[in-house]
């Protein structure tokens, strides 16, 4: 056999070989067709994954089972009439369709001393604390996320960002304030969306987190 032929059928061996997709590739996926999610968080570009050791255990606060109730107290699915409650599915659409868009954000919603130790990509922290309406810098907020001052104190929330909130799990209240918060200030039911599984189902499921700069954390 010349050398030619031996390459041309070694060429034809490879064109037979099945094509791995990236779901194929990953022994831990998403989904069964969905191996990773890329997003951006602030200025770092970030892959969203699950942890590939499938032997790997929650080792810090969040492989906790239980803790006092009250305060910290199981929450229903639904967070107020009107706001959808997003899984990490839906959470991770959220992230490639309206934050890639600029039409949405991420809103990590707990204190800022728990969004410097690690947060979920995308995420930006505007603490449950600062959402109400006697905080003097409340204008500044909303104007950030896109509402508009009407005059006499009202907002128009037509150009307003659709918000994703999120805190520590579904025992934490901090999203669940900061949600009606909004609420109260006028902010429309449709433009809100509660993850309730926050950090603890997030982290439950292997997916990446980031240390706020943007650097993955594993």
């Amino acid at each position: 056999m010349s050398l030619k032929t031996l390459h041309r059928a070694f060429l034809l061996s490879l064109l037979a070989l099945p094509q791995l997709t990236p779901a194929q590739a990953l022994k831990v996926n998403i989904t069964p067709d969905l191996a990773y999610v890329d997003v951006q968080h602030g200025a770092q570009p970030v892959r969203i994954q699950r942890i590939q050791d499938t032997g790997h255990k929650i080792i810090d606060d969040f492989a906790k089972t239980s803790r006092p109730c009250p305060e910290f107290c199981i929450h229903p699915m639904k967070v107020a009439e009107g706001v959808e409650t997003l899984g990490e599915l839906e959470l991770l659409d959220f992230m490639t369709r309206q934050v890639k868009t600029g039409s949405g954000l991420v809103i990590d919603a707990r204190l800022p001393d728990f969004h410097r130790i690690e947060t979920i990509p995308t995420s930006i922290n505007i603490p449950f604390t600062v959402i109400k309406e006697d905080n003097p810098h409340i204008d500044k907020i909303l104007t950030a996320l896109g509402a508009r001052a009407a005059g006499a104190g009202r907002w128009d929330y037509q150009q307003a960002r659709t918000l994703a909130l999120w805190c520590n799990g579904p025992w934490c209240d901090q999203s669940p304030r900061a949600i009606r918060a909004l609420l109260k200030l006028g902010y429309p039911a449709a433009k809100l969306k509660y993850y309730r599984g926050g950090m603890q189902e997030w982290k439950l499921l292997g997916l990446t987190t980031v240390v706020p700069a943007g650097t993955p954390k594993r």
